[in-house]
């Protein structure tokens, strides 16, 4: 008889659960005791960047840039995807969820369930290898690719959250790297969220979005994918508020007449390394 696991219980739990994500994540902005709690309790020391899919970059810079941190090309131009390898290069434990939690729980037929997340650290060793499979560095970076080529986007970074749930610590040697869809992610919740709880989370440097208003046809698919309920339709266009943007690229990725495109230039790409590192230590 198969011995049950704290882990196996939290997955029974969470699916029942997940439906109630946006209602739970709500309360944290009506009640200043729930937000404390829930932070404390879920988002403590957090720190996660929101980084898009390659396929979502519409225009780059053609200049190239040198980094202090090891990639297979040194001076290459740097997607947003290859930021993410580079963190896995530098990690000696890595596992691979058998299923994306999110997207087994809501049964998404839209995107492929078997993509799960990604996980770095010495805490890993812990995880029990029912729902998980251990995996090299180059096994781990054709994972991101195909997440990206599915239209998934990246949420990388220290994460409280998923020590609870699967009931392994310490979190602070355990690196998170989700790939999330615009239907069934946890992480659509971001809006819902406290003010508080929300500084815990970064857009990717260098990121950016801008519309053509003549090419838009209002359709609201933007509006419809958009993690952070960032854009609304007014006048039959789409508008963008880029003090709540946070550059996940789903609007570009789905905008049908190609009106709204991600800007991606670069900057400041080494700081992403700096704050990853001084949240998570994934070395062994």
């Amino acid at each position: 008889m198969r011995r049950i696991k704290y882990i196996d219980l939290s997955i029974a739990l969470v699916k029942r659960i997940f439906h109630l994500r946006f209602m739970v994540a709500g309360w944290t902005r009506k009640s200043k005791i729930i937000d404390k709690i829930i932070k404390k309790t879920l988002f403590e020391h957090d720190g996660t960047y929101f980084i898009p899919s390659n396929q979502s970059v519409k225009n780059i810079s053609s200049q190239t840039i040198r980094m202090d941190y090891d990639i297979s090309k040194p001076d290459m131009i740097v997607m947003p995807s290859d930021i993410i390898k580079s963190v896995i290069n530098e990690a000696d434990d890595i596992v691979i969820m058998n299923k994306c939690l999110c997207r087994n729980s809501t049964e998404c037929t839209d995107y492929p369930r078997d993509l799960g997340c990604i996980f770095l650290g010495k805490t890993t060793r812990k995880i029990s290898r029912r729902h998980c499979r251990e995996v090299t560095r180059e096994e781990a970076m054709e994972h991101i690719d195909k997440c990206a080529e599915a239209g998934l986007i990246h949420i990388m970074g220290r994460n409280k959250m998923d020590s609870v749930w699967m009931g392994v610590g310490p979190n602070e040697e355990l690196l998170t790297i989700c790939n999330c869809c615009p239907c069934c992610c946890l992480w659509r919740v971001y809006p819902n969220l406290s003010d508080t709880i929300q500084n815990d989370f970064y857009k990717l440097p260098g990121v950016s979005v801008q519309l053509d208003v003549d090419d838009c046809v209002g359709c609201g698919k933007c509006k419809e994918v958009c993690f952070a309920k960032c854009i609304t339709i007014e006048n039959g266009k789409a508008k963008v508020d880029d003090d709540i943007c946070i550059g996940c690229g789903q609007c570009s990725n789905n905008c049908p007449t190609n009106a709204i495109k991600l800007i991606y230039d670069k900057k400041d790409v080494n700081s992403v390394f700096d704050k990853i590192n001084s949240l998570v230590n994934i070395k062994s």
